[in-house]
């Protein structure tokens, strides 16, 4: 690598992360650089149009950086630092989040960072959730100002759902205050913001959801755009789908084969999974269970390093989330030096469910189905990951970027890779309930190809995910909801397939066969983007 263009990509690398936090410093702080700590973004089209012209700017000085005068690591950065700008000028330019989605509002008031870990004192804690606070009538009011023409109805009824849950996550910041007897503080800062959401809310519920279109689709051509900005991949979308229709295949021929040698119906084996299930109180002392018990499998099997410091521990999911999660982790970010504490979030049951609607959420919770959530989340899902990324010795563009579906993939890839190691071999049940989120995977991805780029609708939408993954109507109806305003969920199948592919093609050649050697080096890389996964492991030398 030529000296000038070495220092042409160092000088410009921290130039456009602090872009970058400019418009997301929420993302920031989720890495863990605490002085983006109560930020909130100037969302006002001024101020994005702003961000987007001195984005270009910065797009135009790297991509004179030429290519061919870096080293092979730094060609890689420079990809990742395109990216992070193409994928936010996608989002305000392309599929115009900002001006058609509501959810890019309410959805970014969150006080879960503050409260989550332990990083520093109570008092500068609640310094930011104040700040946080107070940034709400200004955002909810751009966000009226742009939000200006009919909106996707999923978008509205989601955002509706996300923002109803914030006043009791206001609630709980009030509590935390407690804590440092500054209770009065936030709760002075929760009635302005409240203030400020009511009206919002009622605005979306009388006007913009009376108005609302059943429009949504990115169209093919944003569509395969999405992939580049997102994962670095230029395949043909047709080439994407086919490589899932041919897992959901895999998955379902293997459903098939458990099916008939245990003499009953698929349909039978499935339900048979999901009545084993624990009761309301125990869920979150099961799924504390299994992390332990997917430790030490990981440990045992030396799938990969664990490092000493880790602990996870289980918490019921904030309230305002639980509209659009079952599970999730919540990790160390790379730049957290405070704490390597995971938090692996589950959504309870809710109290003012009916006995028939609970019973229908611990069903999903079964114990061989909450034992895949937990390596999927987990071990050696994503805290295992996100501990190896912290760790990793790369550079500033490498510790930034995400790739949807690396992270994404790595945990699914997880869920196989216990079952192949021979977790749950006792019985059926474990492998039954891995390809079940396979399949569910899978039906993902052709359902956001589907209704993105090939006009299926919602209710086809609904009729695949019952068809293909044996759900029931309404978490059928709630999958595809979801693929209108996520297309990337993707984002699962393809990791997966990716990471199948890299090992096949590496696993003997660099490893001898050790599986923990290559994925310690594999997470080593931190999080990339699957489009260039393969470069990342030349041939070997005969």
């Amino acid at each position: 690598m030529s000296g000038t263009a070495a220092s042409g990509i160092d000088e410009i690398e921290r130039e456009i992360v602090d872009h970058l936090f400019v418009l997301q410093p929420g993302y920031a702080v989720g890495l863990g650089l605490h002085e983006y700590d109560g930020r909130v973004p100037d969302l006002s089209a001024a101020a994005t149009d702003r961000w987007a012209a001195d984005a270009d700017r910065l797009l135009a000085r790297l991509r004179a950086i030429e290519e061919r005068s870096l080293s092979t690591d730094r060609r890689l950065d420079r990809l990742l630092l395109q990216l992070l700008l193409e994928g936010p000028l996608f989002d305000l330019r392309d599929s115009r989040e900002l001006d058609r989605n509501p959810m890019s509002f309410v959805g970014s008031i969150s006080l879960t960072s503050y409260l989550a870990r332990e990083y520093a004192p109570v008092e500068a804690r609640v310094e930011a959730i104040v700040a946080t606070l107070e940034s709400v009538p200004r955002l909810l009011e751009q966000g009226r100002s742009r939000l200006t023409g009919p909106l996707p109805r999923p978008f509205v009824e989601l955002a509706l759902a996300i923002g109803g849950g914030l006043p009791a996550h206001f609630g709980e910041a009030e509590t935390f205050a407690t804590r440092a007897h500054l209770q009065s503080k936030v709760a002075a800062a929760r009635a302005v913001a409240e203030r400020a959401l009511a009206p919002f809310l009622a605005w979306l519920q009388e006007e913009a959801l009376p108005r609302a279109t059943p429009e949504f689709a990115l169209g093919g051509e944003r569509y395969q755009r999405l992939l580049f900005v997102r994962e670095g991949i230029r395949d043909p979308v047709e080439e994407l789908r086919k490589a899932g229709v041919a897992d959901l295949a895999r998955n379902q021929a293997r459903l098939g084969e458990i099916a008939r040698a245990e003499g009953v119906p698929v349909d039978e084996l499935l339900g048979r999974l999901h009545r084993d299930h624990p009761s309301a109180p125990d869920v979150l002392p099961t799924a504390q269970k299994f992390v332990e018990e997917t430790r030490r499998f990981v440990e045992s099997h030396e799938l990969a390093t664990v490092p000493a410091e880790a602990s996870c521990r289980v918490e019921e999911t904030p309230v305002y989330g639980r509209a659009l999660s079952t599970a999730s982790m919540n990790p160390p970010g790379p730049f957290d030096t405070t704490s390597t504490e995971g938090i692996y979030y589950v959504t309870p049951v809710d109290p003012k469910w009916t006995p028939v609607q609970a019973e229908e959420w611990l069903r999903s919770f079964s114990y061989p189905m909450l034992r895949n959530i937990t390596v999927h989340e987990v071990y050696p899902g994503h805290y295992l990951q996100f501990l190896h990324f912290r760790r990793s010795s790369g550079s500033l563009a490498r510790k930034v970027y995400l790739s949807p579906s690396f992270v994404e993939g790595w945990a699914h890839y997880a869920e196989q890779l216990a079952i192949e190691q021979g977790l749950g071999r006792e019985n059926s049940a474990a492998e039954v309930a891995q390809i079940h989120d396979a399949l569910l995977r899978d039906c993902r991805l052709l359902v956001s190809i589907g209704l993105h780029t090939q006009g299926m609708t919602l209710e086809a939408a609904t009729g695949l995910f019952q068809r293909e993954a044996h759900f029931e109507r309404l978490p059928a109806e709630r999958e595809a909801v979801r693929g209108t305003f996520n297309p990337e969920y993707f984002c699962y199948t393809l990791g997966k397939l990716e990471i199948l592919k890299l090992r096949s093609r590496v696993l003997r050649s660099h490893f001898e066969g050790r599986l923990g050697l290559f994925h310690d080096r594999l997470l080593g890389y931190g999080c990339p983007p699957i489009g260039r996964l393969g470069s990342l492991f030349p041939p070997a030398a005969n």
